[in-house]
């Protein structure tokens, strides 16, 4: 949910100019963008209650095959407060019903099926009751079957997921840095860090660098892509757009660089957008042949 406004006052109320509901979620922003690129996705998740019942109506438009469980109690709202003159912009992200390890097992063997020996997207923050080793063993099934794991986590979850070699991994610049356990400054040292990790095993390492654009890392490669300059309206579902972007271009055996021009295309396009909205298919090609991408001698 996104609500316009003119500015955010303590202890007073404040009314929208604007309000939007869209279907969220790390892994279902990624399904959604793929989508709009006619990429065919299947998307897995867990719904509960009346919310569960609204966020089901709204995925049914907007992807292409829904799987999911449902659970007692009420699918999580996050909300977003964006002001309309600062570009200040609030995230509060609700809590999620608990979910039974039956009905978890169940809808995970149905994803690793699924991916088979195709790509398997393992987004976003795992609830607090949840093994934060949960992607690392996904990661393994994924890749025991000849599929191709591909990471988008944060802190010890992502930790644990490189561990166990996924094929690609996207870390935003601070992500990284945590991983790295130290300050990363500027482009060049972000590289440095993203070969030392393709080097250890992981196929392709892209790095978001916001207005910076990206660096992807393969064995053969270093690249990076400067964005297009844009007016940014939100930054929600930049990065899952651009792992929607990856995967997309990816999986119908696109280059690297080509896969990295279009991430960053994505990206751009829906920081245009207004809250939670996702990129206009139509304007990515005009922002690809604005991406500039260099190769970096690592």
């Amino acid at each position: 949910m996104t609500y316009e406004i003119e500015r955010l006052i303590p202890d007073q109320k404040v009314h929208a100019r604007a309000t939007r509901y869209d279907p969220g979620g790390n892994g279902i922003n990624v399904a959604r963008a793929l989508k709009r690129l006619q990429c065919a996705a299947h998307t897995f998740c867990v719904l509960a209650g009346e919310t569960g019942n609204f966020l089901e109506r709204l995925l049914r438009s907007q992807i292409d095959t829904l799987t999911f469980e449902r659970v007692p109690g009420e699918t999580r709202i996050n909300g977003t407060a964006i002001e309309r003159h600062t570009g200040a912009q609030y995230e509060i992200s609700g809590v999620g019903p608990a979910i039974p390890h039956t009905v978890l097992e169940r809808l995970l063997d149905s994803f690793v099926a699924t991916a088979d020996g195709g790509l398997g997207v393992l987004t976003g923050t795992l609830q607090p009751d949840l093994p934060e080793d949960l992607y690392a063993t996904l990661t393994r099934r994924i890749r025991d079957q000849g599929g191709r794991p591909v990471v988008d986590a944060q802190g010890t979850q992502l930790r644990a997921a490189v561990a166990a070699k996924p094929y690609l991994i996207k870390p935003n610049h601070y992500e990284l840095a945590q991983l790295a356990r130290r300050a990363l400054d500027g482009v060049e040292e972000v590289a440095v860090e993203a070969r030392r990790l393709q080097r250890s095993g992981i196929d392709l390492v892209c790095v978001s660098l916001g207005a910076r654009g990206a660096i992807l890392t393969d064995a053969a490669n270093s690249l990076h892509a400067t964005a297009p300059p844009v007016s940014v309206r939100s930054t929600v579902g930049a990065g899952d757009s651009m792992v929607a972007g990856l995967a997309c271009a990816l999986a119908r055996g696109d280059a690297p660089e080509q896969a990295l021009r279009l991430a960053v295309a994505c990206g751009a396009g829906t920081v245009m957008r207004p809250g939670t909205e996702l990129f206009d298919a139509a304007v990515l090609s005009g922002l690809m042949e604005r991406v500039s991408i260099r190769a970096l001698d690592l």
